[in-house]
């Protein structure tokens, strides 16, 4: 699960610099919605990630 957390961060920023740098106009919302998606399962392997006691 962290794998996928950590690919969609960084497909996150590198479509957020071609977004934001005014490359493509459409990669900024794509960087938003992959943001968002990466947010989403970070907290949820942080929730349901290994135990240490």
């Amino acid at each position: 699960m962290l794998r996928w957390t950590i690919t969609f961060i960084i497909l996150a920023l590198i479509a957020g610099v071609f977004g934001f740098g005014g490359i493509a106009a459409g990669a900024a919302s794509i960087a938003k919605i992959l943001f968002f998606i990466f947010i989403v399962l970070f907290i949820i392997s942080l929730i349901t990630g290994r135990k240490r006691i």
